[in-house]
């Protein structure tokens, strides 16, 4: 090799070196964190908005996925917004009283399908929540719901609410957390991962869950299933990310993770939940878990009591700033319908 050719090889490598340490420098991880095991649905769906976003930035953004929750499910929402993780979602109703707004998306009898219920959700959030700012603190990436809410049970089946009132209960909160109040049955406010130890040893007689969770859950001491047209109730979900990290991307990154993001993420963690619940729908027939659609009158009991609930919401919505709160409920059960 001749000095010329050494010195000209020298600087090429000098310069790509210089050009990888400023590609690294240039990519940005985000700490993703997730409170539900790695097989469920909605991890799955989180992980695919991981690999959607770094197709998008080409590669300018990706993920790091913790290997363990940077908080327990109810300070999911803080901690995000206070940095021990960039990205993650959490239900509304784990911090009761804190949000009001996202109470619309937990009512009964909303849809059988997460996939229609969260993109009617979304497109509500869009328009007539998200300006309000109510998950002010956070990025909210986009808002979705579980599929519907059954009773589930260990030792007896529920029939009616007369059933229901003489057992225990673990609920997640939200609306059902008041209308099981009005319904006089004993429920206590747990998170979804406390279920199981709750339900093996005896404190808690049952669970209201979607299908999946059985199966998430590893719930194999439930027996008995009552379902409702619609679901019994619901679950509103965040999923978002830090303000700041948000703020630190470049405009051409921020336009693709929106992209990536709203009724998109939406979809995902949509269908994500209806695979797995209709996966575990399977899975219930082989270990016999006895199913029964609740009757006329036991939804009709549920209705009466609803109602009164609706007011109440109605009231609280427009004294947070939102107006014609009916009407806007109105809208969002029709966009459920038409999302059929």
């Amino acid at each position: 090799m001749t000095p010329t050719s050494f010195r000209w090889t020298r600087t090429a490598l000098a310069l790509a070196a210089l050009t990888g340490a400023s590609f690294a420098q240039a990519q940005t991880v985000l700490s993703v964190s997730t409170w539900l095991p790695p097989s469920h649905g909605a991890t799955m769906a989180q992980n695919q908005w991981c690999e959607a976003v770094e197709k998008e930035t080409r590669g300018s953004v990706k993920c790091n996925l913790l290997p363990k929750a940077v908080s327990a499910p109810p300070g999911t929402f803080d901690a995000v917004r206070d940095g021990l993780a960039d990205v993650s979602f959490t239900v509304d109703g784990y911090t009761p009283g804190r949000f009001i707004f996202t109470q619309v998306a937990e009512f009964p009898f909303l849809g059988d399908s997460s996939t229609t219920t969260s993109v009617a959700y979304q497109r509500i959030y869009n328009k007539y929540f998200a300006p309000l700012g109510e998950h002010r603190g956070v990025k909210p990436l986009a808002v979705f719901t579980h599929g519907p809410g059954i009773i589930f049970t260990v030792k007896q089946p529920v029939t009616s609410s007369a059933d229901a009132a003489k057992l225990k209960f673990r609920i997640g909160g939200g609306n059902i957390n008041e209308l099981s109040k009005s319904m006089g049955w004993n429920t206590t406010l747990k998170p979804a991962t406390d279920s199981f130890e709750l339900l093996s040893t005896g404190v808690m007689d049952g669970t209201f869950f979607p299908d999946e969770s059985l199966q998430s859950m590893r719930l194999s001491m439930v027996k008995y299933a009552t379902t409702f047209p619609g679901g019994l109730y619901n679950t509103s979900f965040v999923f978002m990310m830090n303000q700041a990290k948000y703020d630190s991307l470049k405009p051409e990154e921020k336009a693709a993770i929106d992209k990536v993001s709203g009724e998109a993420a939406a979809r995902l963690f949509g269908a994500g939940w209806d695979r797995t619940d209709a996966a575990s729908r399977d899975i219930q027939k082989t270990t016999g878990v006895q199913r029964q659609m609740a009757s006329d009158a036991f939804v009709g009991e549920v209705r009466a009591k609803q109602a009164a609930l609706e007011d109440k919401w109605v009231t609280a919505a427009e004294a947070r700033g939102l107006k014609n709160a009916r009407a806007v409920l109105a809208e969002f059960r029709a966009e459920t319908q038409k999302l059929k």
